[in-house]
This record gives structure tokens, C-alpha cells and sequence, in this order.
């Protein structure tokens, strides 16, 4: 009897553990990849096309490399909306749709919050 309850004690903070580290790096994830969106929007209304290239080129390195790690415990379809919006402001941009771009922009951000969120660990997402 002791053995099994040390085991279950010894699980149970594993699996505490590896929530808390989920969902630290979630939001550090989620604030890294909504800064860059956040400076890609300054350099929209700017109108430094050449500088938003570049972050939004940069953007996509680093969601690239969020997207491998948050995929072993998020939903799919929530990533693959992010990936839908990242892709869908780019080419909005390209095609010098700063209106459309912007929404996009949002949309992504919207999106990521929507994440963090639902990935947290609160009284609300346990009930």
C-alpha cells in the first residue's frame, strides 16, 4: 500500500511540474511571437516596407521554431490558425493589402491570447 501511494504522490508532481513548465514556455512563446507582431504592425503604418519584410521574415523563423515544441502539447488546429493568419498578412502584405495585412495581424494575435488562455491552469479551464 505505501509503495502505491508514494507512486501516485511521485506522479502527481511530475505531471505538476510538467504543466508548470507548458505552460511557462507557452507564454513566453506567446509574448515573443505577439511582439514581433506588434513591431511588424509599427512598421505597417510606418510604411517601411523593406524593415516589415524583414520582420516578417524573422517572424516566421521564430514561430517556426515555437510551433515544433508547442505542437508536442497543443491542438493542432490552434497552431495551424496561427500558421494560417502569419501566412495569409504576408501575402496581404506582398500584395500591398496594408488594411487586410492588419486584420490578419490581429487575427494572429487574437489567436495566440486564445492559446495562452486555454492552455492555462485556472479555476476556470478545470471546471
Amino acid at each position: 500500500m505505501f509503495k502505491e501511494i508514494v507512486t501516485c504522490i511521485i506522479i502527481i508532481v511530475l505531471i505538476v511540474c510538467l504543466d508548470l513548465f507548458t505552460q511557462n514556455y507557452t507564454k513566453q512563446s506567446v509574448e515573443t511571437i505577439t511582439e514581433e507582431l506588434a513591431l511588424i504592425k509599427e512598421e505597417m503604418t510606418l510604411g517601411n516596407k523593406e524593415k516589415t519584410k524583414e520582420k516578417i521574415d524573422e517572424l516566421n523563423q521564430k514561430w517556426k521554431e515555437k510551433h515544433d515544441k508547442l505542437a508536442y502539447y497543443i491542438e493542432h488546429d490552434e497552431l495551424e490558425k496561427v500558421d494560417t493568419a502569419i501566412v495569409n498578412m504576408k501575402s496581404y502584405f506582398e500584395t500591398e493589402d496594408i488594411s487586410s495585412a492588419s486584420a490578419e495581424l490581429e487575427e494572429g494575435k487574437f489567436i495566440l491570447e486564445h492559446i495562452e488562455d486555454k492552455n492555462s491552469f485556472n479555476l476556470q479551464n478545470i471546471f
